[in-house]
């Protein structure tokens, strides 16, 4: 069985690409919560892509999990290098690379409930948004329907409505999955910037 079909009996949404350049753009447009990649590809090589995705804010984030045939110590280690978040030599067995990708949802999980700071609106201007879409799209990205974002504003549905339709164009997103990914990642840079660190 195929690590796309082992995915979908576990009831993820896995998506394919058939080369490393259309697995950049299919990360760039869907925006997924997780990446395998194969360090061997047509066109684009894995550490390519790893790099690719790793330079653009809006993908920067997402955990990247390299799989490789070789099982080499120098592949291994290049691909940690990079940045991605683990390596796994082919073939997989399915409950490790079950846990594997449960492991690092986890810790994107863990990671966003400890970092994100949601007392301000503020920050999301930086997404070249206005003052009451920010107001919007901070409970839109907390789960909020448009008619109770619509309640706690004291303004119509169909305001909401609008006001998520320029949000989608100004933030080049189709859904509020999408919209909500990049907004949490401008409040984690956010929330890391102020944290003091000490080197000695």
């Amino acid at each position: 069985m195929g690590v796309a079909q082992t995915l979908g009996h576990e009831n993820f949404a896995p998506l394919t690409a058939a080369s490393g350049r259309e697995g950049i753009e299919l990360a760039r447009r869907e925006l997924p919560d997780l990446i395998l990649c194969d360090m061997l590809m047509p066109e684009v090589n894995g550490w390519r892509v790893l790099e690719a995705i790793r330079a653009d804010p809006a993908t920067a984030r997402i955990p990247f999990i390299f799989l490789t045939v070789k099982g080499e110590l120098l592949d291994l280690r290049a691909g940690m290098n990079l940045g991605a978040d683990d390596c796994l030599v082919k073939p997989v067995p399915p409950d490790d690379l079950l846990a594997a990708i449960e492991a690092r949802l986890k810790r994107v999980q863990q990671f966003t409930a400890a970092d994100i700071d949601f007392s301000s609106p503020k920050p999301l201007e930086a997404l070249g948004l206005s003052g009451r879409e920010t107001e919007i799209l901070l409970p839109l990205m907390r789960g909020k329907t448009n008619k109770e974002i619509a309640n706690d504003l004291s303004i119509s549905a169909g305001t909401v409505r609008k006001h998520v339709e320029n949000i989608y164009r100004k933030m080049s997103v189709t859904t509020r999955t999408a919209a909500a990914l990049r907004a949490v990642e401008t409040l984690v840079r956010r929330s890391l910037s102020k944290r003091s660190i000490l080197t000695s």
